[in-house]
């Protein structure tokens, strides 16, 4: 008799038959991420061989786009995953602006190395000005990075060397061939867009993002927790500086012309708060969803005039109050579809027998045929 109480055929007692072990191991990425990555690239290819065949104003227009994706994954980084609720993000636009004119035309570097540039420069001013908004929070650290920008636009308003009120012309971009310069925007664009998601996808996947979750949760709990909030926001500050002013630099040299009213405009912050609310806060891919949506109807509505904004802003209301997670927050709350592997998860694997069930198994004989 088995241990369960059964009986063989034979009156023999079987061997216990325990339930397969199923196996798992923790992991990242699973098979969708491969076929992910290789459909990305995919797209990428393509994207680089727009220039080719589109016409120029297709190219000029994607240019936008690529902004609009770049501003995006930058405000949700500080927003979505830190906790920095920032309305001053234009400054750092604005500087990459005026940053490409000066290194381009006034310390003669190529005006494609001068988007560069014009991110460093960016990035060095944050430095010191990080610390001083980090002093204010909440509401108060959102009017203060305003303030900010507020002073860096009349500041430049009231230099003469900056053209004042009226700006200055890139004259090193528009000397450039057209073709060039065009081309060149693009690609430059497109890789501040592709850099900008691939930036926060691998600091979400170092120990910085396993900081700013914790901070986002929490930020009083996360540093008695041990984790250094003020390093993490630092961090997070400088990059999305860096990125936005890349971002703004692209811009400038797709117009050529750059003015403090227009360079240095709240409504930058505004399309990225409208954008990131839409896609989905917290995500990587919802900024990215929602820039291609802002993207079309501003393509598609802009010729309304004031209707166009009137839309914006119902569409803004309703995604605010009926889907605060945003359109991807749809997607993965019905599917829990994560395209970029920045969690981590249990991956099952096949469950296998128990060791003495296989040799039990094994020494079962197989059948055989009767004689006639």
């Amino acid at each position: 008799m088995s241990t369960d109480g059964s009986l063989s055929a034979g009156g023999q007692a079987e061997p216990d038959a325990r339930a397969a072990i199923p196996g798992f191991r923790v992991a990242r990425s699973t098979r969708m991420h491969l076929y992910v990555l290789v459909v990305s690239l995919i797209i990428v290819v393509s994207l680089v061989s727009v220039p080719f065949w589109a016409q120029v104003g297709t190219t000029r227009t994607l240019i936008t786009l690529f902004g609009l994706i770049a501003l995006a994954q930058m405000w949700n980084l500080l927003a979505g995953f830190a906790g920095l609720i920032s309305v001053g993000q234009q400054a750092y636009i604005g500087i990459g602006a005026y940053g490409v004119w000066l290194f381009a035309d006034e310390f003669h570097l190529h005006p494609f190395i001068a988007v560069a540039a014009a991110g460093a420069l960016a990035a060095i001013i944050a430095l010191p000005i990080a610390p001083l908004l980090f002093r204010l929070r909440g509401g108060y650290f959102a009017i203060g990075t305003w303030v900010f920008a507020e002073v860096i636009r009349i500041t430049v308003s009231n230099i003469q060397a900056t053209g004042g009120g009226s700006g200055k012309t890139i004259v090193s971009a528009a000397l450039l061939p057209i073709d060039t310069r065009i081309y060149g925007t693009y690609w430059v664009g497109l890789g501040v867009a592709v850099g900008s998601i691939l930036i926060v996808y691998l600091l979400l996947r170092s120990k910085v993002g396993l900081a700013l979750t914790a901070i986002r949760d929490n930020d009083l709990a996360a540093q008695s927790s041990g984790v250094n909030v003020f390093r993490s926001k630092l961090i997070v500050y400088v990059v999305a500086a860096f990125g936005c002013s890349a971002m703004g630099a692209v811009v400038a040299l797709n117009l050529l012309r750059i003015q403090p009213a227009a360079s240095f405009s709240v409504n930058w912050t505004a399309f990225a708060i409208f954008i990131v609310v839409i896609g989905g806060l917290g995500s990587i891919e919802g900024p990215i969803l929602g820039a291609v949506l802002y993207f079309v109807l501003q393509q598609t509505l802009s010729q309304y005039g004031s209707t166009y904004f009137l839309l914006l802003g119902l569409l803004a209301v309703i995604m605010a109050t009926k889907v605060p997670r945003g359109l991807w927050g749809l997607v993965v709350a019905r599917w829990d579809l994560h395209l970029f592997p920045v969690r981590r998860g249990l991956v099952m694997s096949e469950p296998s027998a128990p060791p003495g069930q296989a040799a039990a198994v094994a020494k079962e004989p197989g059948p055989t045929a009767k004689p006639a």
